[in-house]
């Protein structure tokens, strides 16, 4: 029987991770559509290179450094996933699984965080950020939350990521923003196929299910269903939540805005969904909706994030942790083992202020870490394309075709970008 379980549970996470996994499609489609179209292709392949770019960085040294053995504060052993990983072992699977399943997580967030480059970042920073941040930077909070680190051992409560994966994408993503300045506005900045940002939102809300009852990484007691439930109806009262505050504020169904509501919903749920009631998950996926919209709108007046990267996934994870203080059941608790009752079941402050510091130290390390590596990018080898690589579209300028047309040979000099057909864009080289 233990066999069997093992067996069971192992392909139970598999099937999770690449449920994850392919999340990527769905920012690939969802960015894609919220974009402009010349910029589609670049978007698209984007997602590729950056999976490609998770995949070798954490099995070399972040997986290491979040689960290996060694400090409070990071693994010494599990690089190239050798040595033990003891942080672990509560999970019956494999090591590889259980590396596949990590992965699938600082991937997402990575992900989110090219939310903030979008249209007007080098095809390089991609890589050389994504090889700092799945390396170095995310590890630092996985380990503090889910790996013994100072977080866990004070009872952080954190189900599948709200701060540790979401959170900490939001925030490189909003350092991102700041660091690059906003697109310019030649044209207008309005996406160009929202049928893909619509189709993107439901792959990943269906892939969510992987992420959140995933999390569980076990079929044994069937808690992944409770998980599942609650990660359903939180969505469901975001969707309906962006509707009727959209519908309140503008008097339209805005089609962006109920994909993030749904969204915003899902990244509050994540932390919350093993240790809230049923009723709570539908208020906390209606506020992180509502306040998706409101800070989307704020912070446009700072700051160009094209894909509302920070309102979703930074403004919700902050409150999906925060609504723990309060909304954390003691049944569920007793359940997981993880903390205490929140604030409305008695459980005074205690949660709270654990919950707070958890949110105020993965800010300050995302995004200072953030700022401070992209900061030297920029003044070493420059983040952003020129402006004649951005009014032409990053698909002719870093890849030299275009996502919906062909291009011309072109006998230009180096330095010059190829012409889409039927057109004379020619881009001259920039001065020495």
């Amino acid at each position: 029987m233990e066999d069997i379980l093992y067996y069971m549970d192992t392909l139970y996470v598999l099937i999770a991770a690449l449920l994850v996994l392919t999340m990527q499609l769905g920012f690939g489609l969802l960015e894609t559509g919220t974009l402009r179209a010349k910029n589609a292709g670049h978007v698209a392949v984007k997602q590729i290179i950056s999976l490609s770019v998770a995949a070798l960085a954490f099995w070399a040294v972040g997986f290491g450094l979040s689960f290996g053995d060694g400090t409070t504060w990071f693994g010494t052993e599990g690089f190239f996933l050798s040595g033990s990983f003891t942080s672990l072992d509560w999970a019956n699977v494999s090591i590889d699984i259980k590396f596949l399943f990590q992965l699938s997580f600082v991937a997402v967030s990575l992900a989110i965080a090219w939310g903030g480059f979008a249209e007007r970042a080098k095809l390089s920073a991609y890589v050389l950020f994504g090889i700092f941040f799945v390396a170095i930077l995310y590890p630092i909070v996985a380990r503090s939350v889910w790996a013994g680190g100072m977080l866990g051992s004070m009872g952080m409560q954190d189900f599948a990521g709200s701060a540790v994966v979401h959170l900490q994408g939001g925030m490189a993503a909003l350092m991102a923003t700041i660091i690059l300045k906003p697109r310019r506005k030649t044209e207008s900045l309005a996406g160009h196929n929202h049928v893909l940002t619509v189709v993107g939102g439901l792959v990943l809300w269906l892939c969510w299910f992987g992420f959140n009852a995933g999390s569980t990484m076990s079929v044994a007691d069937g808690f992944f269903g409770y998980v599942a439930l609650t990660t359903m109806l939180a969505t469901a009262a975001g969707a309906l939540g962006a509707l009727a505050i959209v519908m309140l504020h503008r008097k339209t169904a805005d089609i962006p805005t109920i994909v993030n509501g749904v969204l915003g919903a899902l990244v509050a749920i994540t932390a919350a969904c093993a240790f809230v009631e049923p009723w709570a998950a539908v208020v906390i996926g209606a506020l992180a909706s509502v306040a998706t919209y409101g800070t989307s709108i704020l912070m446009a007046k700072y700051v160009d994030d094209p894909l509302c990267a920070f309102s979703v996934h930074g403004v919700a994870g902050i409150i999906g942790t925060l609504a723990l203080g309060f909304f954390a059941s003691p049944r569920l608790v007793e359940i997981t083992g993880i903390g205490s009752a929140g604030l409305f079941y008695g459980g005074g402050l205690t949660q709270l202020g654990v919950q707070t510091l958890g949110v105020l130290i993965a800010m300050v390390i995302a995004g200072g870490g953030s700022y401070a590596f992209l900061k030297l990018l920029d003044v070493t080898i420059g983040l952003r394309v020129t402006e004649e690589q951005e009014d032409v579209g990053l698909d002719i300028a870093e890849h030299g075709v275009s996502a919906y047309g062909e291009v011309e040979e072109t006998t230009e000099k180096p330095g010059r970008l190829p012409k889409i057909l039927g057109s004379s864009v020619s881009v001259m080289s920039p001065k020495k």
